[in-house]
């Protein structure tokens, strides 16, 4: 059964990025309903695996494989929603990639990482804030890829500039930096209640994890006060986001991935 059900929401994932791409190469109006309706109900179909995968009668499976599904439904939520605001066409086909491909890896090559959230409120705050300020600042980070293909375009006078479904750059910065700035607070949420909660954060094989995630908050941090304080735009804001969601995925998922997947 949760074959059929990844199955059909990788295929609903596929139709709706089958309805947007068109309109990116051709500069053709894209449907908003209907890939929203497309999207909608791949994520149902993602939710409902996720909640047979990871919550299970002897704990909460939260292996590496159901993380990442777990992260990229965020993410899609989230897109999908200011997807009927605002004109993100150019990120939704890679959004609604990876959830298809986190999900159908989720399901045909199952790992087990178990753990016990329900008897530790504490922990399973720490780990919410966690997956929502990476989910968010993951984010960022294609906003701020976006913001540096949109730039370039621009500058050589490219046609695919004025595409009627990409969205003007300077409404891009705005919200790249809101969500930066939104992001950065839950990691800093994140960082206060790993060093409250989590006694063996810097235990070893634990370490690097707190200390990957300071030196993120940093590199984001830095971003702000430099955009605010100091006015910095361009590709320096690209390279500070890029940065900073790759050092927090190597930080949430490296040991991880060695332990689940190498050495398994």
């Amino acid at each position: 059964m949760d074959s059929i059900i990844a199955i059909g929401a990788a295929i609903l994932y596929v139709l709706a990025i089958a309805m947007i791409v068109p309109g990116l190469v051709h500069q053709t109006g894209i449907r908003a309903k209907t890939v929203f309706v497309s999207a909608t109900i791949a994520l149902v179909f993602h939710a409902w695996l996720l909640s047979d995968l990871i919550f299970a009668t002897y704990g909460q499976n939260l292996s590496i494989l159901n993380v990442a599904s777990l992260i990229s439904f965020i993410i899609s939520v989230v897109m999908s929603i200011a997807m009927l605001k605002t004109r993100i066409w150019f990120l939704l086909p890679v959004v609604y990639s990876f959830a298809a491909i986190n999900l159908t890896a989720a399901t045909f090559l199952p790992t087990s990482f178990i753990t016990h959230l329900e008897s530790r409120p504490e922990i399973l705050l720490h780990m919410s804030l966690a997956l929502f300020s990476y989910s968010t600042l993951t984010i960022g980070a294609l906003y701020a890829l976006q913001l540096a293909w949109l730039d370039h375009k621009l500058k050589k006078k490219n046609a695919l500039a004025i595409n009627p479904n990409l969205p003007p750059l300077m409404k891009v910065e705005r919200q790249l930096f809101k969500i930066i700035l939104i992001g950065n607070l839950l990691l800093t949420g994140t960082l206060l209640t790993g060093f409250t909660f989590v006694q063996d954060m810097f235990a070893q094989g634990k370490a690097h994890k707190g200390i990957l995630s300071f030196i993120a908050w940093i590199i984001y941090t830095t971003l702000l006060w430099g955009h605010y304080q100091k006015g910095w735009r361009g590709k320096k804001v690209t390279w500070f986001a890029v940065a900073g969601a790759t050092i927090l995925t190597l930080a949430y998922f490296g040991s991880r991935f060695v332990q689940e997947v190498i050495l398994s």
